[in-house]
């Protein structure tokens, strides 16, 4: 009986051990992850140290699509200081169904974009481990949120930690966005 029950306990220990190593591996900030870019390049995101950063979902047949041109134009104004990122997704409403080449060619050729892109992801369906951090307060440290449709915009300061996070109907170029650019 004696042997069965330190058995159990050397278990326990070891399951708690393992359970507090993985606690201090949490990812603590966006930089930690690196992500596949649209063109099948590696995406470091600890590049992007010292920026303050706007991930956006996006997707090309969505009533909100014209805001790539916006966000195009805060990262060509502000680029020294900002970057944004686009994840496309076709989780919402299908109106992303097209391949990253597809994507890349249409942003490229309707709107300018030259801020960089993830591959397309999962946001809602399967959410990319990035969305997961960003949208959950157990992961991110900040708030929980869901992404509720295309051109959802998540905030980050220059250490890469959640600061805010902005509904699709929440312009690019919205006073609060533009005043947190600029601080």
């Amino acid at each position: 009986m004696v042997g069965h029950c330190l058995r159990h306990y050397s278990l326990c220990y070891k399951i708690l051990k393992f359970a507090s190593t993985i606690e201090q591996q949490q990812v603590t900030s966006i930089h930690q992850y690196t992500v596949e870019g649209i063109g099948g390049e590696e995406l470091d995101l600890s590049r992007y140290a010292g920026k303050k950063m706007i991930v956006v979902n996006v997707a090309s047949e969505c009533g909100y699509t014209p805001q790539y041109q916006q966000l195009q134009e805060l990262y060509e104004e502000f680029q020294d200081k900002v970057v944004v990122l686009g994840f496309p997704s076709n989780d919402f409403g299908g109106q992303e169904p097209g391949t990253n080449q597809e994507i890349q060619q249409f942003c490229s050729a309707r709107y300018g974009v030259s801020f960089p892109m993830a591959a397309k992801v999962g946001v809602r369906k399967n959410p990319h481990p990035v969305y997961q951090w960003l949208q959950q307060k157990s992961l991110n440290g900040k708030m929980d949120s869901e992404v509720k449709w295309n051109f959802h915009k998540y905030l980050l300061d220059e250490n890469g930690q959640l600061v805010a996070s902005y509904p699709s109907s929440t312009s690019p170029f919205d006073d609060a966005i533009l005043d947190w650019v600029q601080s």
